[in-house]
């Protein structure tokens, strides 16, 4: 009788729940190795950073979800190199877990193209710590701006800028334009929010690129009408507290969020294969790599092609495809079966800009406006995981739909942490103030 085999995970993102979860209750005994004990959906932290969502509403603990497949343990733990002679996954603590089958899937985190220094002044949006700090540093700027104005009678602009044209930079651009129009436009006396200015700087000749151009026109025109300014051609050269440098002109502002350029977990490197300038491995056609074909890589860290040459998207869709797939495939393994090719089923593409603005392209068809919007809500919500997450969702959704209100406008943090926070942006604001005229008025 042969031994069962054992599956290692690591990362609980899309690609490895989506493998974890075709592998339960199979003959395989399943480990999933993840630094948080919880799964995060990543294409709702834009709504964590401007304060609509809460963040429990958007994460549920990688157990829980599991919890009924008896073949599954979880491990956490932060897995930092994999010695592939010996089979072997090596954790931060130096404990080992051996492995007949892996499948990595660490994600990505956001690159600075070699100005990690900036992250300090400009916070990416990938982890729910990300949303939460970007969200107390949206709510602050406001806070401070009133504290300014009714202690000192110092009323100013405030200003936001996000350097990034993906979906990421506009959900976040057309979120922040919103809660400073309308959701806290009643509750601040001393200054008025709507004055606040939001510049998105996009280094292409367009906005959300992967869609078809004349989509793209549509999101940058939804954009503006939101009150957006859209920069494109520009690139964002320096980043310090207070301001950024875009060409050789110097922009001030209070916050900065970052939300282009990605980077492929440091993991790949340690397998000895080729990988790409964004440090994503060069998998074959059935996800595995080169040197083991025991050891599968999937989601924002594999690089593949499709059939017409063009790269698979680093998508939550692609991802939860790659698991699938390769859970199948690991099986068919067992079973003595031959593999298949990885084939991506482009089921469409979509991004929202803000109440009632989104754009879609699915097969061909393309969808802007309101009727976007509601494809997309309903098609995120019907992925979120529990019920009760996505009653959650819905219900603090219809309220802001309906009154424009921000369920979770809370600044957290320890009080030191809050304090450190305060200075910096007294620091970015005396860096931005200008001699005032003596003019009389």
């Amino acid at each position: 009788m042969s031994k069962r085999q054992k599956v290692v995970i690591i990362g609980a993102g899309f690609g490895g729940l989506w493998a974890a979860k075709a592998l339960s209750k199979q003959d395989v005994d399943v480990v999933v190795i993840d630094r948080s004990n919880h799964h995060v959906f990543q294409p709702l932290l834009y709504q964590v950073a401007t304060a609509v969502l809460s963040p429990g509403e958007i994460a549920q603990p990688i157990r829980r979800i599991l919890h009924s497949s008896k073949n599954i343990e979880v491990v956490l733990g932060e897995a930092v190199d994999v010695d592939t002679a010996n089979k072997e996954v090596v954790l931060g603590d130096g404990v080992r877990v051996r492995f007949d089958y892996l499948i990595i899937a660490a994600g990505a985190r956001h690159s600075y193209f070699g100005h990690d220094e900036w992250e300090t002044a400009a916070p990416g949006l990938k982890t729910l710590d990300d949303a939460v700090e970007i969200r107390r540093r949206v709510l602050l700027a406001f806070e401070m701006a009133e504290r300014d104005a009714y202690l000192q009678g110092r009323e100013r602009q405030l200003n936001f800028v996000v350097v990034g044209g993906g979906p990421t930079g506009v959900e976040l651009a057309g979120a922040i334009a919103d809660i400073a129009r309308q959701a806290l436009a009643k509750d601040f006396k001393a200054i008025k929010t709507a004055n606040a200015r939001v510049v998105l700087f996009e280094g292409s000749d367009r906005i959300l690129g992967t869609f078809a151009p004349d989509l793209s026109d549509s999101a940058k025109h939804q954009l503006e009408d939101i009150g957006v300014e859209v920069q494109l051609n520009s690139f964002v050269k320096e980043i310090e507290p207070g301001r950024v440098k875009v060409g050789d002109d110097w922009i001030d502002c209070d916050v900065v969020v970052w939300a282009t350029g990605v980077a492929a977990s440091s993991l790949g490197k340690r397998l000895g294969v080729e990988i790409d300038k964004a440090g994503r491995v060069l998998v074959e056609p059935d996800l595995s790599i080169k040197s083991c074909n025991d050891i599968f890589v999937i989601g924002d860290m594999a690089s593949i092609k499709q059939a017409d040459g063009t790269p698979v998207p680093g998508v939550s869709p692609a991802a939860m495809q790659m698991g699938e797939h390769t859970a199948a495939n690991i099986l068919a393994d067992i079973a003595g079966k031959a593999r298949k090719p990885f084939e991506y089923n482009d089921k469409g593409t979509m991004a929202t800009i803000g109440r009632s603005k989104a754009i879609a392209e699915i097969r061909g068809f393309k969808f802007r406006g309101f009727v976007a919007w509601l494809m997309w809500l309903f098609l995120h919500v019907f992925f979120l995981i529990g019920f009760k997450n996505r009653l959650a969702v819905m219900t603090d959704w219809f309220w802001a739909y309906l009154t424009r209100e921000r369920s979770a406008r809370l600044i957290t943090g320890k009080a030191e942490h809050m304090h450190d926070a305060i200075e910096f942006m007294q620091a970015a604001r005396k860096r931005t103030e200008r001699p005032k005229s003596k003019t009389a008025v």
